[in-house]
């Protein structure tokens, strides 16, 4: 069984978008989106620098973008047995699953997007993964800290948010048995209670989406449970911009459904990381440029043998 995973913000680097743009059609349709959104997909992919794309009204919708074109270099979503998606990431997934439309995805996260700026411009915070370590061990150290666990994303990796000055604090004191502390490049506290005023913005959009129910097995990062209800997918990716992500539970229900491949949409590479620790032995492929797609397609002709 085949899962085809989305990544999240901070997957993003200067200039990932311009091989893809050279695919047939994409640079068209990524025209088309701009448009649409009053923002310059194609420039933030290509020219701009990282702290232009560390933006988070910028990276969010730049990322969607971006898994989109990649998925649809893929071919039919029927040849996945599930989808799924890390943070930002889980809406290119609703996208790909028939839950939202391409062009619903787009708007509904350029909204997410600005309003999650808006919400991390109260107070200046970010976030860092911590990396190895007991998780129970490292949560405790983070709370000690003041710290939210914000990603538990498995494989020894935790991600804490909250103000710049307990960040600091978590790179002068890391957790026993930690290895390291590395900072992400966000701008914000994501996935935790500095993010509240961004979901009364985005339970406001949601009333203009009218999701149909998942084509695939869609799996949550809620809480790495399969949701069947177009609806109740709606109402998680609201409420996910203040809660925290359980890409561990994610892993834990791909296993229990039987995967036997991973693909990564663009940006990839962060969540195939993680699997390589957690899904020991289960084939990935990262969708990094077009160059990549021989890769995917090689792993899809096994599956459909």
């Amino acid at each position: 069984m085949l899962v085809l995973v989305a990544p999240g913000q901070g997957a993003q680097t200067p200039g990932f978008l311009t091989p893809w743009l050279e695919l047939p059609g994409a640079a068209e349709r990524v025209a088309g989106w701009s448009d649409a959104l009053g923002l310059d997909l194609a420039h933030y992919g290509t020219k701009a620098d990282a702290d232009e794309i560390r933006d988070t009204a910028v990276a969010q919708p730049l990322l969607v973008a971006a898994g989109l074109l990649s998925a649809s270099a893929l071919g039919s979503p029927s040849a996945f047995g599930a989808v799924a998606g890390h943070s930002v990431g889980e809406i290119t997934a609703a996208a790909y699953a028939g839950v939202l439309s391409e062009a619903d995805a787009l708007s509904f996260v350029r909204t997410r997007g600005l309003a999650m700026a808006e919400a991390a411009a109260v107070t200046p915070t970010g976030m860092a993964a911590v990396l190895g370590g007991d998780r129970d061990v490292v949560v405790g150290h983070l709370e000690k800290l003041g710290l939210a666990p914000a990603n538990i994303n498995g494989a020894g990796q935790i991600v804490a948010a909250g103000t710049l000055e307990q960040i600091a604090a978590l790179e002068a004191d890391k957790p026993e048995g930690s290895m390291k502390v590395v900072a992400l490049k966000v701008a914000g506290a994501f996935h935790t209670h500095h993010m509240a005023p961004a979901v009364a913005t985005l339970e406001e959009a949601a009333q203009a989406l009218s999701p149909a129910d998942p084509a695939l097995t869609y799996v949550s990062n809620k809480d790495g449970g399969v949701v069947t209800s177009g609806a109740d997918v709606v109402a998680r990716l609201v409420g996910q911009v203040a809660h925290p992500v359980r890409w561990d539970l994610c892993m834990e229900t791909f296993a229990e459904l039987g995967v036997t491949g991973i693909i990564e949409l663009c940006p990839g590479g962060t969540l195939t990381g993680l699997a390589k620790r957690a899904l020991k032995g289960v084939p990935s492929v990262a969708l990094k440029t077009p160059d990549d797609l021989q890769k995917a397609a090689e792993l899809l002709a096994e599956h459909a043998a």
